[in-house]
């Protein structure tokens, strides 16, 4: 597809004057029987989990990339309670927390994402970008709420203990492991949010 609407194949059904929920709902239906870009609940299953150990690694990383992808229109909100994560609004804010994470993240009074504040934080917003994944395709926010948290928890503590590995192996400073784990984290939450 060329053009002004490469990346919105569904741009058609708001052309024709379906309304939000229409949209959602037609969208939701094509994607999840089989339509031409068919997506089957275990990948959906999949990324979400993906983009929860995304939040794992770093927080607010996950809810930007899903709030870009919302206000760009690779994921379908409209008639959504979560509709408002593709407003400029939440894009801009959602961006300027994740930017003060990576920058944080690399302070040494930082504390440990394993840390009771730390953990909760990445658990929260690791369901909340899976719900808001799922509820895109119409797949149902509670399932993507749970599958997200879960890899949040898995993300959490295997990048903590991936970081740590890393370093004591490659006698590597921390800052540069954290480098390589910002790109991970950046690069795989918009991998996983394109392919909705």
């Amino acid at each position: 597809m060329a053009g002004p609407k490469a990346g919105r194949p569904f741009v058609f059904l708001e052309e024709i004057g379906l309304s939000s929920r229409q949209v959602l709902a037609t969208r939701s239906e094509i994607l999840l029987s089989g339509g031409a870009e068919s997506m089957n609940m275990t990948s959906v299953c999949l990324l979400v989990f993906g983009i929860g150990v995304i939040a794992g690694l770093r927080s607010m990383t996950a809810p930007a990339a899903v709030s870009w992808a919302a206000h760009v229109k690779w994921i379908t909100l409209a008639g959504s309670p979560l509709a408002f994560m593709g407003t400029l609004p939440a894009t801009i804010i959602f961006s300027l927390l994740a930017v003060g994470e990576l920058v944080n993240d690399k302070l040494p009074k930082t504390p440990n994402r394993t840390t009771p504040v730390p953990l909760i934080v990445r658990l929260v917003l690791g369901g909340f970008s899976g719900a808001v994944l799922c509820a895109s395709v119409n797949g149902g926010a509670a399932i993507g709420l749970i599958i997200g948290l879960i890899g949040a928890l898995v993300g959490t503590f295997g990048g903590y203990h991936a970081r740590r590995a890393l370093v004591a192996r490659l006698k590597a400073p921390d800052f540069a492991i954290a480098l390589v784990e910002d790109a991970i984290a950046v690069g795989g939450a918009f991998f996983i949010v394109s392919r909705f």
